[in-house]
């Protein structure tokens, strides 16, 4: 696989319905991502989340480790850290030791927290998370440097003299995301402190046409405290399911996805129903969700880049059981063998060696079928008929 052009791997929250084994689901997951290592992703986020059933990893990390040990080459990051849930130290520690044990294979992700219930359940208030996650972040970032002990202390969290047990493997570090989704916080928090950016909004429904302004508030935030805002660094996340066939895909996804929409995000979790009578065509028209053949997937990808007014590093897809098992595998396959090149540049050298040996067919491979016609007649037997074809002239031999 050719490592230049888009990143692409999944963002895996996960999503399992409840009534489905939880220990299996979780197995489940783990084989996706040895599944995925195996054809050529880069990237597997892995979230954190604590209560409403369907989102069933509460530890990224543990989950991390144990998909390091299945897997050689896929980066393998929390998708994400609930910042205001952890003492800075303690998430500090623990990635620079997942950094040694992946031999630079770690990845952070930070958020504020998706689910209010887990931080209602922790006594946290919603209004003070975000705040909490810049906080923490700042902490972070000093500790990675390893320049000087830290001494800092908020209404929540303190650190005297603090300084790593061990310097990060990756140097200067591993890499760092903060999560975006319906407000321009994240971004701000990423240019802020210089980071990488996972656009969540991307999969939204007007997502994705907020995202050039995001990113422009975002630079603007980096310039204004003197960091490097790369777009390398930017991640667009986003619903896919790539099928043979448009309607194919189709039919695959149509029942899984109103039953994750009514189920979880309207009955557990309060939001709008379906947000529209058709919330998978309206995802496709606006370009949220990708849902399709090869061709139709690549011009997907194509038109989300477009909205990014100048590119992004990488596109994640939201891990989601829409389909079921065999074809939820089957489009990641799919999408590897048949998307993934076209963005790549993995496709150019066998064109252009394609297109080279066509063009110079009559010259090349003329003089070898000539020797291969003597050989015969050197040997005192008769040339095959499919061999009597004059490439110079294009005529059959009679």
């Amino acid at each position: 696989m050719a490592h230049r052009g888009l990143r692409f791997g999944i963002f895996l929250a996960p999503f399992h319905r409840v009534g489905d084994n939880p220990t299996l689901s979780l197995g489940r997951d783990l084989e996706l991502i040895s599944w995925l290592d195996s054809l050529g992703y880069d990237e597997a986020w892995i979230g954190e989340h604590h209560s409403a059933g369907w989102e069933i990893i509460a530890s990224p990390e543990i989950f991390i480790a144990a998909a390091a040990e299945r897997t050689k080459h896929i980066m393998l990051g929390s998708g994400v850290t609930s910042l205001p849930y952890h003492h800075p130290f303690l998430v500090a520690q623990r990635f620079v030791q997942l950094d040694h044990m992946t031999r630079g294979r770690a990845m952070l992700g930070c958020g504020p927290g998706a689910l209010v219930s887990d931080a209602y359940m922790m006594g946290i208030k919603a209004e003070d998370q975000r705040r909490m996650m810049d906080e923490s972040l700042g902490a972070i970032m000093k500790l990675l440097a390893c320049e000087e002990p830290v001494t800092m202390k908020t209404d929540w969290f303190e650190m005297n003299q603090a300084r790593l047990h061990l310097a990060p493997y990756t140097y200067p570090h591993f890499p760092i995301a903060v999560a975006s989704a319906t407000t321009p916080s994240g971004v701000q928090t990423a240019g802020k402190h210089g980071v990488g950016l996972l656009s969540l909004g991307a999969g939204l429904p007007g997502g994705n046409a907020k995202l050039a302004e995001y990113w422009r508030q975002g630079e603007a935030e980096a310039e204004k405290h003197g960091k490097q805002f790369s777009r390398d660094g930017w991640r667009l996340v986003i619903n896919m399911h790539c099928a043979e066939e448009d309607e194919r895909a189709f039919r695959d996804v149509a029942r899984g996805e109103r039953m994750e929409t009514l189920s979880y995000f309207s009955e557990t979790l309060g939001r709008p129903p379906m947000r529209s009578e058709n919330p998978l065509g309206d995802g496709l028209k606006a370009g949220t969700t990708l849902v399709g053949g090869p061709e139709t997937i690549i011009k997907g990808i194509q038109r989300l880049l477009e909205y990014t007014e100048g590119g992004a590093g990488g596109v994640l897809f939201r891990a989601h059981e829409w389909a079921n098992r065999e074809d939820t595998m089957r489009s990641f396959e799919l999408f590897a063998r048949w998307v993934m090149p076209h963005f790549q540049g993995s496709l150019t050298m066998p064109l252009q060696s394609r297109e080279w040996c066509s063009e110079n067919r009559q010259g090349i491979f003329g003089p070898s079928m000539n020797a291969l016609r003597k050989a015969f007649v050197d040997a005192g037997q008769e040339v095959p008929d499919h061999m009597r074809m004059k490439l110079h002239t294009g005529k059959v031999e009679l």
